[in-house]
């Protein structure tokens, strides 16, 4: 740390507190939906200290957050808080005792030698003191870390047109913005991500009324506004967009405008869906959830490359001991969850964040250990939800692809461990691929097959991709894999966007570029021929306009400002423009460009702490850092 002060709170605590507001902040249709899973709460009682040795004299004044109480102990005198206290030269021990039961615990220290910067421990009395936290956003002792306060930008509509016997104001993006409408009374606004939502009042997903000081409507995502019974003029109508400031790193350009297109509304998508933490979306529910989170994490290495924002997700999501559900109930999440602390180690190397979430990995995985049958495969529970992806498996018995996550959060594990507790890791995991093996693998089909128990020997494309992607799948099986599962016709299609990320992963291993990149510009580029100014949950190129929005049952259930749908700015990054780090952190990386697809390219990416530019102009190829 710098001589700055920090607000400081207990390691992963800030982030669950943080984390219980936005999983308790979905609104729908007027109705609050706080997240249907076990909700971990954050420590109450905590007391924070610290050793100097002074050369002369201090002052120095310690402030809590809004709702604590407690007190400051300057050897063995009491003090309050908010009172200016004078501290001799010499050796003291400073200690801070606070406790609050509305938010996370949490001090601010102004002073010379004495502030709240590094080298303070914390503990809550029933674990050694460990390190205490902080946050590069909480430097301010009037920001009070109980609320995330958000930087402003406004936006104004670039439409306004009288329709239905009202207005419907129209912004050229999608914002999380708080409406702003000055004019007459208090009129009620239907907000929309798309016009026909907007326009829908029955079924629309958010309707407000304006505060009556502010004359602001609750923040929300949205795209469209409509105000009833008025005329064009009645209102002066803005959106004031809230957002976290985390900076994009990343620019790409090149000779195919579509493909720039599509970079550049995939950057706006996961902006948008990226603050406190990453979110799934920005405006039907807005949870943390595992899987989202996953493959987010590989877009953000090549966009922001903003540690802190994985790390707070990653802490939002971890499990509270002892651990007895799953990550957002899924078991597929909690594995994927497992494997995320290891795409943060490869992306960053490990700043410490191992050894923090160490014992609820290990707590998890002993969860996952303990639902295995009598083949070593994890099976559900009453309450769990196996998901995988919306397929149709056939789900008698273990699933195939839930076994494939297992085998490699073993390798995680087994990588990650203590030395002492790698062999146990390593171990489950050998026995584990050779029951895979033996039960899943169909020798005449050259598939693994959804069930072994129920006789169909059913191929979906599930299992096969995630036993290339974990290197389950030895060569010459993966390129048996594409000609069986991946390139045959009779398999049924991946139809979400969420399993597409690793379906064309998959294909990019393999070296099916071009076929990647045909997808890449007829699917997301046809969202963009479809209206598209964010990436969407879902899309379905056969459905008429209109009927575009609907998913989940709900008409408007289709979130058309989705995290995992910014999956291009990763696929391009790595596969195409061919950026990767070769060490933990990217100290190395390379940069090969599949130079065939590219007459010019100016492309730039975080790597290792650095931006590494990447240029091809009349078939010359410069790369630098900058």
């Amino acid at each position: 740390m710098n001589e700055t002060s920090y607000w400081l709170w207990y390691p992963g605590d800030f982030e669950r507190y943080h984390a219980l507001r936005q999983n308790f902040s979905r609104v729908e249709r007027g109705m609050g939906w706080p997240a249907f899973w076990k909700s971990e709460g954050f420590r109450q009682r905590l007391v924070f200290r610290r050793r100097y040795t002074l050369a002369s004299p201090d002052t120095f004044t310690v402030r809590a957050v809004s709702g604590a109480v407690g007190y400051v102990l300057l050897d063995e005198t009491k003090y309050p808080l908010d009172t200016e206290i004078l501290c001799p030269a010499g050796e003291h021990t400073v200690s801070v005792h606070v406790g609050c039961i509305g938010c996370v615990p949490s001090i601010y220290i102004e002073g010379g030698a004495i502030r709240s910067d590094g080298g303070w421990t914390v503990s809550d009395f029933a674990a050694p003191p460990v390190a205490a936290a902080c946050n590069r956003y909480f430097t301010d002792p009037l920001r009070d870390p109980a609320e995330w306060a958000y930087s402003e930008k406004i936006y104004l509509p670039e439409a306004e047109e009288a329709v239905n016997g009202g207005v419907l104001y129209t912004f050229a993006t999608e914002l999380t913005a708080a409406l702003e409408v000055v004019g007459p009374g208090l009129p009620t606004v239907y907000l929309g991500e798309s016009r026909h939502e907007a326009l829908d009042t029955k079924w629309c997903y958010f309707h407000c009324t304006p505060d009556s000081a502010t004359r602001r409507c609750p923040r929300q995502a949205l795209r469209c506004a409509f105000i009833p019974d008025c005329r064009v003029g009645d209102y002066a109508v803005r959106a004031i967009h809230q957002y976290v400031d985390i900076p994009v790193q990343a620019g790409f350009h090149c000779d195919d405008e579509t493909l720039n297109r599509i970079f550049a509304v995939a950057a706006h998508t996961f902006s948008l869906c990226s603050g406190a933490f990453i979110l799934d979306g920005v405006k039907r529910d807005k949870w943390i959830w595992g899987g989202d989170a996953y493959q987010s994490l590989f877009v953000n290495r090549y966009l922001t490359a903003d540690r802190e924002l994985e790390k707070r997700t990653l802490l939002a999501l971890r499990p509270g001991e002892p651990v007895t559900t799953h990550v957002n109930t899924i078991i597929d999440y909690s594995l994927l969850w497992i494997r995320s602390v290891a795409v943060y180690v490869d992306s960053y190397g490990d700043d410490g964040l191992v050894a923090l979430l160490w014992p609820s990995m290990r707590a998890l995985m002993e969860l996952c250990m303990a639902q295995r049958e009598e083949h070593g495969f994890i099976a559900g529970r009453p309450g769990d939800w196996t998901f995988i992806d919306w397929a149709d498996f056939d789900r008698d018995g273990p699933l195939c692809a839930e076994q494939m996550l297992l085998a490699d959060a073993y390798r995680v594990m087994a990588r990650l461990a203590p030395a002492g507790e790698r062999a146990v890791y390593e171990a489950a995991r050998q026995a584990l691929l050779a029951e895979l093996e033996r039960c899943y693998w169909d020798e005449e089909k050259g598939a693994y097959v959804d069930s072994f128990q129920s006789g169909k020997r059913r191929v979906t494309r599930h299992a096969n991709i995630l036993a290339i992607l974990f290197d389950i799948a030895d060569e010459p099986r993966r390129r048996l894999l594409a000609d069986t599962v991946l390139h045959n016709a009779a398999v049924p299609p991946i139809t979400t966007p969420y399993f597409r990320f690793f379906e064309l992963e998959a294909l990019c291993r393999l070296g099916y570029l071009d076929e990647v990149l045909s997808q890449i510009k007829s699917y997301w580029g046809g969202m963009l021929d479809a209206g598209a100014v964010t990436f969407w949950e879902e899309y379905d190129p056969a459905k008429p306009p209109a009927q575009q929005y609907e998913m989940y049952g709900d008409p408007y259930g289709k979130s058309l400002c989705h995290a995992w749908a910014a999956s291009p700015i990763y696929l391009l990054a790595r596969y195409f423009v061919g950026l990767r780090p070769l060490s933990p952190g990217g100290a190395a990386y390379e940069a090969q460009p599949e130079t065939r697809f590219f007459r010019s390219l100016d492309a730039t990416f975080p790597m290792g702490g650095r931006l590494v530019r990447i240029r091809l102009e009349n078939g010359a190829l410069q790369v630098e850092e900058i």
